[in-house]
């Protein structure tokens, strides 16, 4: 629809926008080492199965199904019991209209993972767009007690339509008009039904209800590229009257586009307002979560920010934007025990990002100091072993390695780690 074009033309990019966050987070916190300049991003990516999946995220984000289709593949290559990985593969062949390839990998998890709704929902869609109505109905029809998407029942009143069951068409049609009231297709299709039952009135009465959805769609995207152009010529002045109309009803959709136009063109405190009330109405969406918490994070109230990305990154666990920025909203709110893992998993995803790796660093060498001060020397030294991992060349990481290793009575590896440390600054750089 283009209403989601729009959204996703607008959207600010939230790589370059994680980048600049995590080098807010950094301002003005003391760290325990001086590292050197950040390293130029290049080389090869790494070959792991979670940068892997990150990668294909990042292209599932963009609508580049293909290559992260390729990514998600290479995932099941190394790893192929990675359900995620699985579900999002057969998700790429399901926009890619791959159906066998889709049914084919939707199978497998129904096998590995038992009754996925999800994996029902989806084999239910392929069913219908391959003119199999019956067996659409049965995956659908076991979904309408706790529906995995909000589309649902439009899929199985579609469905019973194709079937030519008019009677169920409409019922289920009807209950996807309480559930995606803003949808016109459902109309659209409660309008045909009609139409076949003779009911010239309703279905006339439908028929203009989707139109006006339709055209409301198309109200909003007209209102994104006037309100855009305001901001850049007036900013964010009250009088901009296509800014104002974005706000004239409870859409989530209206609303997200005036959050990201706000955002885009630097009026952060403007674009909470809607962003907080686009949550409030669709608070399963993870875009929305994201953005309200990455305005949170320009404004600097992290702990708000906190409570947004914590829900964005539950609802999509390997997105490396949200997870990114949980990690250094923690970081910022001096949470380092909080940040680790969270900006771990978010390195794993992308191994590339220096931003990421930087904060990542910073918080293993803050907690390994404090367990060390707490003569926990074993942990200290696990979080000395991530440092290291990631700056190799730092010397002052392998003098505290060989500072631990001593005390735990391991004086190969301290000596080891000793030689490294000493090792002239020209030999680390090569």
């Amino acid at each position: 629809m283009r209403t989601m074009m729009t959204l996703r033309t607008i959207r600010w990019s939230q790589r370059g926008s994680i980048a600049g966050a995590l080098l807010l987070a950094m301002i003005g916190l003391v760290l325990p080492l001086t590292v050197k300049a950040q390293e130029a991003r290049g080389g090869k990516p790494a070959d792991t199965v979670t940068a892997h999946v990150g990668r294909g995220y990042e292209l599932v984000k963009d609508e580049r199904y293909r290559e992260a289709a390729t990514e998600f593949q290479a995932a099941l290559a190394l790893d192929p019991n990675y359900v995620r990985a699985r579900y999002q593969l057969a998700v790429c062949w399901f926009a890619l209209f791959k159906f066998p390839e889709a049914r084919g990998e939707f199978n497998r998890l129904r096998r590995d993972t038992g009754d996925d709704p999800m994996v029902a929902y989806y084999l239910g869609r392929i069913d219908l767009s391959e003119g199999d109505p019956g067996s659409a109905i049965r995956e659908l029809g076991a979904l309408t007690s706790k529906p995995p998407f909000a589309d649902t029942f439009y899929y199985l009143g579609s469905a019973y339509m194709q079937k030519g069951d008019l009677q169920q068409a409409e019922k289920w049609l009807r209950a996807a008009v309480v559930a995606t009231p803003r949808d016109y297709r459902v109309h659209d299709h409660l309008a045909r039904v009609y139409q076949k039952e003779g009911r010239a009135a309703d279905a006339e009465k439908e028929h203009a209800l989707s139109s006006e959805l339709r055209a409301h769609l198309e109200d909003a995207s007209r209102l994104a590229v006037a309100c855009s152009h305001s901001l850049e010529v007036q900013g964010a002045s009250e009088e901009r009257v296509a800014c104002r109309q974005l706000l004239d009803a409870p859409d989530p959709d209206k609303l997200t586009i005036l959050g990201l136009l706000y955002g885009q063109h630097g009026f952060f405190a403007e674009a909470v307002d809607p962003l907080e009330q686009a949550a409030r109405l669709d608070p399963d969406s993870s875009e929305i979560q994201h953005d309200l918490g990455l305005t949170y994070f320009r404004l600097r109230r992290y702990k708000e920010a906190r409570g947004a990305l914590e829900k964005a990154v539950a609802l999509r666990p390997d997105f490396f934007g949200s997870c990114a920025l949980l990690g250094a909203t923690h970081y910022a709110l001096g949470e380092y025990a909080l940040a680790f893992p969270v900006l771990r998993h978010a390195h794993q995803l992308d191994p590339q990002d220096q931003d990421t790796a930087q904060l990542l660093f910073n918080a293993a060498v803050v907690l390994a100091g404090r367990e060390f001060g707490e003569k926990k020397y074993d942990s200290s030294l696990a979080y000395l072993t991530v440092a290291a991992e990631i700056r190799p060349t730092e010397p002052e990481v392998h003098r505290r390695l060989a500072q631990v290793y001593r005390l735990l009575g391991k004086h190969a590896e301290a000596d080891r780690e000793q030689a490294e440390a000493d090792r002239p600054a020209q030999s680390h750089s090569q």
